[in-house]
């Protein structure tokens, strides 16, 4: 199980969901990729930004967007625990 942050440098939301999620996952044993949207399309992956560019941070959970904006804690935990 792999949870994953979509981001852009110089995002003080995405910076603060990184570290929420960076908590989360250390508590719960899971896996946590940070994805810098803006760098995966220079390296010619611009599918993501296209697709979440407008709403980041985004929040994957094994590949599935989960939520964006923020972290629902208690929603990701309860994810967390059903798989």
């Amino acid at each position: 199980m792999t949870v994953t942050l979509l981001s852009r440098d110089g995002c003080a939301a995405c910076a603060r969901a990184a570290d929420e999620l960076a908590r989360i996952c250390a508590e719960e044993g899971v896996d946590l990729e940070v994805v810098d949207v803006d760098a995966a399309a220079a390296d010619g992956d611009v599918g993501l930004r296209a697709e979440f560019g407008d709403r980041l941070p985004v929040i994957l959970l094994d590949g599935e967007e989960h939520g964006y904006w923020e972290v629902d804690e208690a929603r990701l935990r309860a994810d967390l625990a059903r798989r």
